[in-house]
């Protein structure tokens, strides 16, 4: 059985990294002065290995006061339901819906094997919605394409966003799944490029190095992505176009 372990990274005084390993996804922990915040729970399977990390820095699974889901894929929020019983778990609106009514289209449980059954939203997020932890505010920004319900949560004093999904290392992005766009996509990425940011922290992979290049090459990626999807329904179209033809041509000897 795979080992989901998890590596204890501080990147800023009080934001911690818990690095999770493919196909695991990382969650990020904010010691906060006013309540403590953990950023998506990974799989089901991560949840020991997330106690066992928040120990490190001090923290039981009761010390964290609100938890933020990313999206709603189950790497994402596979271990949620261990801080049901004293944490608040948020996520944006649309993202909740799909995990309420156990979408496992959208919720993507059916590739790993796992049940979509057993989570719950207690908060709805909205794009322009601030988490405060006292020392930290986060502004929550909603960046549809790799799902319908995607956030970023972007710290402006501390010039960093936690991305999920939505871009990752080296502006490589997460890939268009369930209710995604590529045209939400791209403006999605050109939004958050529009920030003031020195650092952005994925769901997998390392932290960037240098956000305005990588956004913009996470930004020409999609667009490519978009035109190769448009040179295929040109060939599409072409094909129908002539159908009729070929229909015609095939009787003439009859």
């Amino acid at each position: 059985m795979k080992e989901y372990r998890r590596t204890v990274k501080e990147l800023r005084p009080g934001i911690f990294q818990l690095a999770g390993w493919m196909p695991d996804c990382h969650s990020y922990v904010i010691r906060g002065k006013e309540k403590n915040l953990l950023i998506d729970t990974g799989l089901p399977q991560a949840g020991e290995a997330i106690r066992t990390s928040l120990g490190e820095i001090g923290l039981a699974l009761e010390d964290i006061d609100l938890v933020v889901l990313s999206h709603e894929h189950l790497d994402h929020i596979g271990s949620a339901p261990l801080f049901f019983a004293t944490a608040m778990i948020a996520t944006h609106r649309l993202a909740a819906m799909k995990i309420r009514l156990q979408d496992e289209f959208a919720m993507m449980n059916q590739l790993f094997g796992l049940s979509a059954d057993g989570f719950r939203v207690d908060i709805c997020l909205e794009g322009g919605s601030v988490i405060q932890a006292g020392n930290y505010n986060l502004t929550v920004i909603h960046t549809p394409g790799h799902s319908s319900g995607s956030i970023c949560l972007y710290e402006a004093d501390q010039r960093l966003v936690f991305t999920g999904d939505t871009v990752l290392t080296e502006g490589n992005i997460g890939g268009v799944f369930g209710s995604g766009s590529i045209s939400d996509y791209i403006e999605s990425i050109e939004r958050l490029k529009m920030l003031q940011v020195d650092a952005y922290y994925p769901g997998h992979g390392p932290a960037s190095k240098d956000p305005p290049r990588e956004f913009q090459a996470a930004i020409d990626r999609a667009t490519t992505i978009l035109a190769d999807s448009k040179a295929l329904f040109n060939v599409v179209r072409e094909k129908n176009r002539f159908e009729h033809i070929r229909e015609y041509m095939k009787h003439l000897n009859d």
